[in-house]
Order: structure tokens, then sequence, then C-alpha cells
């Protein structure tokens, strides 16, 4: 390595910061012994691939005893270089959060609370709504007798939270039902 002028200048800098910290008082032994057991430490590493767009911009898992411990992008990748978007940076925090709700929620019309229900009940409430919009407002033929097919009282709009896998499904089984207004917030 070329040491330049301002090389020299960073480093004798961050000495001298060190050297003062360290006379005032600060222990660096706590900071050390953290940098020494980074939390990858002895985690596989497991190549995948980002499931929000299309780019399919390669990151490295990182899973230590059975639980995802890390997520970065892969360097070596030529697509994104080991860069990573805001959603694929944010990875991580979605699979990890607290914040994250693992069990449906459901908010009666007029209540102000949120009562946890259960899978099953939930699949059926959305079937249910699905086919009582569907049975109502189901549009065979246009004015001029040509068959449509349409069911334009239910909209679908799309996460990028679904991989694309799950939306091209998500897509064409709304499609069956004659659903035509679908979007997707992360279009262009």
């Amino acid at each position: 390595m070329a040491y330049t002028r301002r090389t020299f200048l960073k480093m004798a800098g961050a000495s001298a910061l060190c050297m003062t910290l360290a006379q005032l008082g600060f222990d660096t032994k706590e900071a050390r012994a953290y940098a020494t057991s980074l939390k990858i430490e002895g985690a596989k590493e497991v190549h995948s691939v980002c499931p929000f767009c299309a780019v399919c911009c390669q990151i490295i898992a990182h899973v230590k005893d059975g639980r995802l411990v890390s997520t970065e992008g892969d360097p070596d990748f030529p697509v994104n270089q080991g860069s990573l978007c805001a959603k694929g940076a944010a990875l991580f925090t979605m699979y990890s959060s607290h914040h994250r709700l693992t069990k449906p929620m459901y908010r009666a019309p007029y209540s102000s609370s949120w009562v946890e229900k259960d899978w099953d009940w939930t699949f059926r409430q959305i079937a249910r709504r699905i086919k009582d919009a569907r049975d109502k407002d189901f549009i065979r033929t246009d004015s001029r007798g040509r068959t449509v097919n349409r069911l334009e009282s239910v909209f679908s709009m799309g996460t990028s939270h679904a991989s694309n896998e799950e939306c091209a499904v998500i897509h064409q089984a709304l499609k069956g039902l004659g659903v035509i207004h679908q979007d997707h917030q992360a279009r262009t």
C-alpha cells in the first residue's frame, strides 16, 4: 500500500485521538472483545437471492444454530457487486424484527381495537368475501354481448415483500377469478 500525505495525516490523527481517550480513562478492552466476537463468527454462509424485485441481487445469509443472524450483499456477484437497495438492505430486519406480525389481526367494522385470530378463520373470511363479491358483481358479457368474464369490484395491490414467484401465483389466481384491477407497489 502506498502511503500518501493524506493517509499519514489520517493515521496520525486517529492515533492521537486514541492516545488521548486512553489518557482520559476510556477502557478499550470491551470494544476489542466485541470486535473479536462478531455475531457472524461460526455462522454458515448461505448464498441466496433477494426476493424483492426482478434484478435478483445475490445476498449472503449468515445462519447460526438454525437462526438467521445477518444478511449482506454478495461482493462477488456481478449484478449487484455487494450493494443492495433499501429493501434488500432491510431484509434481515424484515425477518427478525420484534414488530413483525406473526399472527392475523382483525379489526371489526367501526371497532377501534384489533383482535388476534387464527389462520383458519382468516382464510375462511377472505375466501367468503371474495366469493360473495364475485357472485354479486361478476360481469360475463359487455354491452355488445361479448364475453369478458371480469370482476371490477375487487382490487389487488401487490407488495415487494412477496417474492417474484408469489406475485406470479397471486396474479394468475386473481386473473382466474376475473379480477382486472391489479397493481404493485414496486412497479416503475
